[in-house]
């Protein structure tokens, strides 16, 4: 079995919680491969990685639940804008900044959801025992 197809199972099988986990770490991964492009000068790669994310995190945006997540939803819908806003500011000027204040952003998302998963699956564990 080829790794793209090994890929694409792990994909497909994943669970919601997984799946949001991997896009965070999709995103964080761009953002750090747009930040090395931006600092050694590399507009194309710069781009290509900015749009990566940015394609990543505009889709946690389109996957936010506002009637179920209410208040959280709104925050995160925010976020989200705030990010992508970033993207483009370091995409036009090519300025590294604004990608690590999305890298700081992402990053501190990604350990809150990692940390709420984590306590999700002990409380259920406890459940079932």
């Amino acid at each position: 079995m080829s790794y793209q197809k090994y890929k694409n199972t792990g994909i497909q099988s994943a669970s919601k919680e997984k799946l949001l986990l991997m896009m965070y770490e999709g995103a964080i991964k761009f953002t750090k491969l747009a930040i090395k492009a931006a600092e050694e000068k590399k507009v194309a790669e710069r781009c290509v990685n900015i749009g990566r994310a940015f394609d990543i995190v505009l889709e946690l945006n389109n996957t936010l639940d506002h009637k179920v997540g209410g208040e959280l939803a709104s925050r995160l819908e925010q976020l989200y804008m705030f990010i992508t806003e970033q993207y483009t500011k370091a995409n036009m000027s090519g300025e590294v900044e604004p990608l690590k204040t999305s890298l700081k952003v992402l990053e501190n998302l990604y350990e809150g959801w990692k940390g709420a998963i984590e306590k999700l699956k002990r409380e259920e564990e406890e459940k079932s025992k």
